[in-house]
């Protein structure tokens, strides 16, 4: 089931991805523009996301960053049962507690709950940040690569055609203008 966000944060989200298709947009238009006194100009299209799924590499970063997700999640798990056996014991000794007592209880239960969310909201955030470095580290080699290939077949521009998962900049390209498989070949052989 989705989550629906508030509106400020949807209409942030909204205008990021403008802004960003907005520049992708000027920086073809001006590279495009200096391509123009050349005879031909060639544009190629590449998917990162795929680049980095398919190379070894990536692979195995993807893998490890998997791991390390499922092992919070794992501690997460843990610690949510025990937080209902705790609340299940609280119910129990409802009957055989003083006021006091229940009430100690209760903000016992109640402080371990907080501490919960609280690692939760830790995880997301350690994992959120894990997953940018990944990108920004692989997106650097991707670059090279791409770089490389697009130089040995004379493209002037390569852009980031996205994915189903992603947003799409290029909604068309001819099949032999994509070069995310040979960016793969290159990435592999460069990036062990």
């Amino acid at each position: 089931m989705m989550k629906t966000m508030p509106w400020n944060v949807q209409r942030s989200k909204q205008l990021c991805m403008l802004m960003i298709v907005s520049l992708c947009a000027l920086g073809f238009i001006a590279e495009a523009s200096l391509a123009a006194t050349k005879k031909s100009f060639r544009v190629g299209v590449l998917d990162p996301q795929a680049v980095i799924e398919k190379s070894k590499a990536g692979s195995r970063a993807l893998a490890g960053l998997k791991e390390h997700a499922q092992a919070r999640q794992t501690v997460m798990e843990n610690d949510q049962k025990e937080l209902e056996k705790l609340q299940g014991e609280l119910e129990a000794s409802k009957d055989k507690l003083s006021e006091k007592e229940q009430k100690s209880k209760q903000e016992r239960f109640a402080k371990r709950f907080q501490e919960w969310q609280k690692r939760g909201q830790e995880f997301q955030a350690e994992l959120g940040q894990k997953q940018k470095e990944l990108v920004q580290e692989y997106m650097k080699k991707i670059q090279e690569a791409t770089k490389i290939v697009a130089k040995r077949h004379g493209f002037d521009i390569v852009i980031d055609k996205g994915s189903e998962n992603t947003l799409k900049i290029a909604l068309y390209h001819r099949e032999g203008l994509d070069l995310t498989n040979e960016v793969v070949k290159e990435f592999n052989k460069r990036f062990k």
